[in-house]
Parts: structure tokens; sequence; C-alpha cells
């Protein structure tokens, strides 16, 4: 039985879907002005594990993942210069030319990492005209106000029937307290109040036509309106890192209670922040590394280039809602365990059990029980780690059944077929892990496995060695067993 941890009430619930078995998941994308870094990549491999797993259990999911391409003001308040149109200026585009660019890019790198694609992906720019109609609800239901040619949410106005901060727990009187004075605030009633529509200035780029002026939409009321209108006014779960928490998906539950009257999401997600050597991600701090940049090993703070799925291994070695910490030892450590479990999976795809009776009961026990411990340890708020541990005990085992260290036939027929299957379920489909190297039907592999066993029988140890560097050049170790010579990658 599923339990998942619900930002919303702060504790461990059972999964119960409103609709079951259709599942409704919203989580919010990215903004398309940069390429993506390693917190992107966090998120998106977070949810992907959560869709695969839902699916994996029986749920038909819809899954929405929006693209802001309408942009941010700079400091994510009420004015400044929107990112999108800033990167435009700088590149000499247009401003959707930049949200397309890195869209693609971003698509890209999410590929690489091996991420699902959502069921629907919409754009903000697309919803211009809901987002009117939505924010015009709110002011009906005297939630928000015009000024000059702006529209802002009224917090206090709200907080009187409703709670601002249920989601954040954060306490509306200290905000006031502690709120800055932004440029802008002039027209506001309250320094907690939020941009719902923006009056453009002559110099913006991003601009529609709308009742109250030229202008274009806040930050916050795109999510409400697109998972609105893809997966109703209270649906299932709504995700994203948990530097989104406050401001913004506290704002869009407040957007969604003063429209509709009633509740938003059911289950609130949220994956924890990446830091790098101990510190939090910054250009200021020259730590913002790109996943181009990971991959490439083309950032100064990178001893090494490491491949997409080195990174998507370690991102599911920890928890979805702990900090994750990177560093080039963690990094190297996780392609390490990465390419174990990855030839445990090519050797027991290999394996044959010989339907002779032999049954060693504990041994036999002890493979069911990890079996079943992989799905005990994803219905623990998708416990990728524990899981991953799992996966482990059972490489170990299989390594033994290859060696012949153990009897591959001590296990039963159908304990075999189950581990056979469900490791390779739970590796590739659920964890979503893949070989970055297709080497099966490589010609050039069967040639030199072909030259090294000529040479060693020749005793022409120089081409034993050189062969031996060709395979090390391609990631991967020969090696000499009491039947045959295999090969596997390297670790």
């Amino acid at each position: 039985m599923l339990q998942i941890t619900n930002t919303l009430s702060r504790k461990k619930e059972k999964f119960e879907p409103l609709n079951a078995p259709f599942v409704g998941m919203y989580v919010c994308g990215p903004t398309v002005y940069g390429d993506a870094h390693m917190g992107h990549a966090r998120a998106a491999v977070t949810f992907d594990i959560v869709f695969r797993y839902l699916k994996y259990l029986g749920y038909k999911v819809r899954y929405v993942r929006n693209i802001t391409d309408v942009g941010h003001l700079v400091n994510d308040s009420d004015s400044g210069e929107d990112k999108i149109a800033k990167k435009a200026k700088l590149e000499n585009l247009e401003p959707m030319e930049v949200a397309q660019l890195y869209t693609n890019r971003y698509h890209n790198d999410m590929d690489k990492l091996n991420v699902l694609r959502p069921s629907i992906e919409p754009r903000a720019s697309g919803h211009i005209s809901e987002q009117i109609e939505y924010i015009q609800a709110i002011l009906d239901n005297h939630y928000a106000y015009i000024s000059n040619g702006s529209v802002y949410f009224d917090v206090k106005k709200y907080h009187e029937k409703y709670h601002y901060g249920t989601l954040s727990g954060r306490v509306i009187e200290d905000m006031m307290h502690g709120s800055r004075d932004l440029e802008g605030q002039d027209q506001k009633r309250n320094p907690l109040d939020f941009a719902l529509w923006k009056k453009a200035a002559p110099e913006h780029i991003m601009r529609w036509n709308s009742p109250w002026s030229e202008g274009f939409p806040g930050w916050h009321i795109e999510c409400s309106v697109m998972s609105n209108k893809y997966l109703g006014k209270y649906f299932d779960i709504h995700g994203g890192g948990m530097d989104l928490v406050f401001p913004h998906h506290e704002s869009e539950l407040a957007q969604a209670q003063a429209c509709q009257d009633s509740h938003f999401a059911k289950y609130w997600l949220h994956n924890n922040m990446v830091t790098i050597n101990g510190q939090k991600m910054g250009k200021s701090l020259n730590n913002f590394i790109t996943l181009d940049e990971l991959f490439e090993g083309s950032h100064e703070l990178m001893e090494d280039a490491y491949s997409p799925m080195t990174l998507r291994f370690y991102i599911l070695q920890a928890h979805y809602r702990g900090t994750l910490d990177v560093s080039n030892a963690a990094l190297k450590a996780a392609k390490i365990a990465y390419r174990k479990l990855l030839n445990a999976n090519i050797l027991l795809s290999k394996l044959e059990h010989d339907n002779v009776e032999t049954l060693d009961v504990e041994l036999n026990t002890q493979v069911e029980n990890l079996l079943q411990s992989l799905d005990e340890a994803m219905n623990d708020d998708f416990n990728t780690g524990i899981a991953i541990s799992h996966l482990f005990a059972l490489a170990n085992l299989i390594n033994s059944f290859h060696n012949k260290i153990k009897n591959i036939n001590s296990i039963n027929e159908q304990t075999f077929d189950v581990l056979k299957t469900k490791y390779d379920l739970f590796f590739s489909e659920i964890l979503g892990l893949k070989e970055e190297l297709v080497v099966n039907v490589n010609p050039a592999l069967e040639a030199l496995i072909s030259l090294y066993k000529q040479a060693k029988v020749a005793k022409e140890y120089d081409k034993v060695d050189e062969v031996r560097k060709s395979m090390k050049a391609m990631g991967l170790v020969i090696k000499d067993t009491k039947f045959d010579v295999e090969w596997a990658y390297e670790v």
C-alpha cells in the first residue's frame, strides 16, 4: 500500500486517488530562458519516478508538466525585467525564439536522463485567455483589486476566510512584519499582495490585451489555470521543488480557492534542494553547474565528465525529500555503483534455470523476500534509495549464481522467473536506468574478444594488453573466467 508524504498535512498518508484508477498529477516545469541545471534534473527525475511507479501499480496517470515561456520578472516579484525578454535582447532573438530554443535544450537533457515526457506539456503563452478569465473570476469573488491597470491578489482579504500560509506553515503577521520594500509596492494595498496581471511598461516586449491593460500575467497564475484546465478543480498530486512551496505554490493554492471556493490538490509533493560540496548552488559562488557542463566535465569544479545515467543513479540514491549534495567523490562512487547493477542485469539475462530440483529453502526465501522488499521500499514514499540497496543484495546473489558459487537450481523455477523479470523491471522501467553504451551487437566488440582469445592461446601478450586498452577506452573490461572470456562495464 503506497504511503506518500503530503507537504500540506506535513505527514505521511495513505495514497487514495480521488477517482481511481485515474490519477491527475501536475508538476511545475522549467522557465525556459537558460540551460537546465542539476536542480532541474532532480525535480524531473523525482516526478518521473512518481509517474513510472504509479503506472506500475496499475493507475492511469495524466501527468501535466508546464513550460513557463512568458517569463518571470528578475526578482520574481511584481516589477523588473522579464527574464526571457532580457535573454532575447542579449541574444538578439524574439522572446519566443528564446523560449523554443531552451525548451528544445531542456527536452534534450531530459531525454538523456531517460525522463519520460509528460502526458500534456502546456505552455503559459498558449493559455493567456484562460488566465484572464481566471483572474476575472477572482475579481468577481472580491479577492483581487485593480490598481493602475494591474491586478493584485488581496492576501489580507483572502486570509479572513481561508488561511494564507497553509502549505508553507508561515504566519501572515510575521510575513507582513518582515516584508521588504520593493519597486512597485506603492500600487498595492499590502506588501504581501502579489500580481495576477501586470500592466506592461513601454519597453516590455511580451504583452497581451486584457480588460485591465495591455500587459502580462503574474508568475503564479499560469499553474492554477493550466492544472484546472487539464485536471479539473480538484486533482490528486501537485509537485515541484521545495523552493517553490513559498511563494509560488502557496499563491497557487490561494488563487484556486479564491476562484472556485473549493480544494485544489489533495497531495503536495516536494523534492529537496541540490547543494554542491555542501554549499547552495548559485552563480555568485561559481558552483552553478548546467547539465551540459556536468556531462562534458567542462565546469572547473568537475574532475571528470559524468554520464546522464550516473547523475540519474546518484539522484535516486537519496530520498527525494532529503538534501542532495553533489561532489566529485560522490559522482564517481555513483558511476561505479550504477555499473555494478547494470553488469548484474546483463548477467541475469544470460542465466538459465535447469529445472532440476535442488531447492535450498533458506536461499529461496531470501530471494523472495528481497524481491518483495523492492515494492515495500517504493510503497514507503517512493524510497528509491532503499530499493537500490535491495537491488545490490540481489546483484550479489546474481554474481554468485553466475560464478557457480551458488547453484541457480537451489532456488525454484518460479522464484528464478520472478527474479529475472522483476530485477530488470525495477532497474529499467521503474528506476528508469538504462545501458548507455549498447555493445551486445557491436561487431567491433566481438572482434576484440576473438582477438583476445587468439592472442592468449598464442601467448602474444602485447596483443592481449592492446585489447585490454581498447576495451578500457570503451569503458569496458575483459575477464577470464573458468568457463569463458567475458566483458563487463568497468567499475
